[in-house]
């Protein structure tokens, strides 16, 4: 694609050294992943400067350099005669808009649903997945567990846990596109938007599932944390918002000014969405929702209350897009869960192993609540302290599930470049009694796996929380492949069981 820089209505410039116009043919923020043609954004992160690598960016074939410094750009430029330097105020940013550009503004050609909240973003952008295919509006999406079109899961090296940079959010974009699909849900962390990441999208739908203490690690305040969170709601044309959520979204129902549409699992709220008289069976849930004067029973084969709020959400977007409740409700029973999400797992002696990967207190409190109405003997849960999180949070998991279960087995995830004991050692502060007898410590999410299992009971249920994602711990850097699922199957071979997920 050949760019005139100097005629780019929606990118400003400061400065342009050398030609103003290029070939280019991709684009790259890391410099060991540039190619001949690319632009190659320098950018400025906590512990590198994209500045310092340049020169081999270019070494590798870089054709233009988009940075902040104009000391350095211009130096450079005097260097490198037949490459572009390009000063901008942000490079993230002036990347976000290129990435548009280059890949044909895909993101315009589809219908763009963006899901923020603290806990339960996967979940509902994967019920907004499967419902919206399931009306014949072919849907993608993004997040923390992969990349799926409509019809099954991509293979990507993904830049980041849940919201990709910029780049290849646009590549992703234009893939999904190319597939066929019309519809693209993703999860926005707050991280995501105070990068830039989303930049340049026009969500035809942004969706709040609630809000509480997460990432301070990055964030600081809880000022920031929330003001990034509400940031997505700004480039949104309708919103969907959980009401039932004291701390953001009654604020956000009061002060966005599209069309939005409310849920709520209280039945005098007076949200758009209620649902009440829930049962759940061994297949899923049955519920009334009560919409615009009217009650409609509906079934769909979700597990916990928590899910029932999810579900309004991805009902309310539906919706939102033009739906007819009566089309919904003849698809929810078909919805479809996520990996990792009270996905269960039945084991021997009518063990059964529960994988959700709930990493705050506030989503480890809702899934116990709603695991103890399952019938069982004794409830064994791993919690696990994350490495790549805040430390201070660590304390308050443990808290969380103090005397709420028989067992209780410490791990780690992702310990980074921290030693995985100071990780336990932060977790165990949260106890009042770290040294009960019902509590254990295992310094990998593999051992903690295997000790819960071990610790197992015939009718007992195994809840395995935290944060494992993409299949892989990251330790030092590196992405250590991982799945509890195999060490499951592998646990229970000694049983001659052939250990199966539930159809729900």
């Amino acid at each position: 694609m050949i760019i005139q820089f100097d005629q780019l209505e929606d990118v400003a410039f400061q400065h342009i050294f050398g030609q103003a116009s290029q070939n280019i043919t991709s684009l790259a923020f890391h410099s060991k992943h540039v190619k001949p043609g690319a632009i190659f954004f320098s950018i400025k992160g906590e512990a590198h400067d994209g500045h310092q690598y340049i020169d081999e960016a270019i070494e590798r074939g870089a054709a233009a350099v988009i940075g902040t410094s104009l000391e350095t750009l211009e130096r450079l430029s005097l260097v490198y005669l037949s490459c572009t330097f390009l000063v901008v105020e942000n490079v993230r940013d002036t990347m976000a808009l290129l990435a548009k550009r280059f890949h044909n503004r895909a993101d315009e050609q589809l219908k763009t649903i963006g899901v923020t909240g603290t806990n339960g973003k996967t979940t509902v952008a994967a019920y907004v997945r499967s419902l919206l295919t399931l009306l014949e509006l072919p849907t993608g999406s993004i997040g923390t567990t992969g990349i799926w079109s409509s019809s099954q899961k991509l293979t990507y090296k993904k830049s980041t846990p849940t919201t990709p940079e910029s780049i290849d959010l646009h590549q992703i974009f234009h893939d999904l596109a190319d597939m066929g699909d019309k519809a693209a849900v993703m999860e926005v962390s707050s991280i995501a938007t105070d990068q830039k990441r989303v930049h340049g999208i026009h969500f035809d739908a942004a969706i709040l599932t609630n809000f509480s203490e997460e990432h301070l690690e990055y964030h600081k305040t809880m000022d920031h944390y929330k003001k990034c969170k509400l940031a997505l709601f700004e480039q949104a044309k309708t919103a969907v918002i959980n009401i039932d959520d004291e701390e953001m979204g009654k604020e956000l129902a009061q002060t966005f000014n599209g069309p939005k549409i409310t849920y709520s699992l209280l039945s005098q709220s007076g949200a758009d969405l209620t649902a009440d008289m829930i049962e759940f069976t061994d297949i899923g849930s049955t519920f009334d929702i009560f919409y615009q004067g009217k009650i409609h029973h509906a079934k769909a084969p979700v597990f916990g209350t928590y899910n029932i709020a999810n579900v309004l959400a991805a009902i309310g977007t539906a919706i939102g897009l033009g739906y007819k409740m009566r089309e919904i409700l003849q698809v929810l029973p078909m919805l479809q869960s996520p990996e990792g999400r009270f996905q269960v797992i039945a084991g021997p002696d009518n063990r059964k192993i529960i994988l959700d990967y709930a990493h705050t207190p506030v989503a480890l409190t809702r899934l116990v609540e709603e695991v103890k109405k399952m019938d069982y003997n004794r409830l064994i849960v791993m919690i696990a302290g994350i490495g790549i999180r805040d430390f201070n949070k660590m304390p308050k998991m443990a808290a969380a599930i103090e005397g709420q279960a028989d067992e209780v087995i410490v791990t780690v995830d992702h310990p980074g470049h921290h030693d995985p004991q100071i990780i336990i050692d932060q977790v165990m502060t949260g106890f009042s009694e770290p040294k009960a007898p019902n509590i254990q410590a295992a310094l990998t999410r593999e051992e903690g796996v295997i000790a819960s299992l071990s610790a197992a009971e015939p009718d007992d249920i195994i809840l395995l929380t935290s944060g494992c994602i993409n299949g892989a711990q990251i330790v030092k850097g590196q992405e250590i492949p991982h799945s509890d699922e195999e060490i499951i199957e592998s646990h229970y071979d000694s049983y001659e069981c052939d250990c199966h997920e539930l159809e729900i």
